[in-house]
């Protein structure tokens, strides 16, 4: 698959060893798992196009699982109506940093974010997103009912999910 198009997938985060490298986040394999947990798996809405990236979580009162919006670096909260938790990702899809942003804030850009993921507040840290953790992105197959469904995974193989 060649670019990100705006849809809906599973995001896919393994808790391994560590936090700091490793395999955990590698979805499909490799790595073992912390306590026997097997890999979490939380719905995604990614957006790609500017027109999703913009609108993002805007006049919005929660959402379910999370948001991952690509190409990106930096978000902000203006507007918003609830508190977001943010995972700033590189190219393969590792974890640079994770931030607690109250609604009216504006995040700093991370130089070697390519990826933000966002979700509500309390989610990453429940899901064991943290810094040095590797997180995997399936998106829905096309013309597929289901989010899950057997489609291309991303962020992996060391690819990093980009082209």
């Amino acid at each position: 698959m060649g670019r990100w198009v705006d849809e809906t997938g599973t995001l896919t985060v393994e808790v391994g060893r560590g936090g700091e490298g490793g395999a955990a986040g590698r979805v499909g394999g490799g790595g073992e798992v912390a306590r026997g947990r097997a890999p979490l798996a939380v719905p995604v809405e990614i957006a790609a196009s500017r027109r999703a990236r913009t609108r993002g979580l805007l006049g919005r009162d929660g959402i379910t699982g999370a948001m991952l919006l690509t190409p990106a670096s930096s978000v902000h909260t203006f507007g918003m109506r609830f508190a977001l938790d943010v995972a700033y990702l590189d190219r393969d899809f590792r974890v640079v940093a994770v931030r607690r942003m109250p609604p009216g804030r504006l995040g700093l850009p991370r130089l070697r974010a390519r990826h933000v993921l966002e979700a509500e507040a309390g989610a990453l840290e429940k899901w064991g997103v943290r810094r040095g953790v590797r997180v995997g992105v399936r998106v829905a197959a096309r013309g597929q009912a289901g989010v899950g469904d057997a489609g291309e995974v991303r962020g992996d193989d060391g690819d990093g999910g980009e082209p």
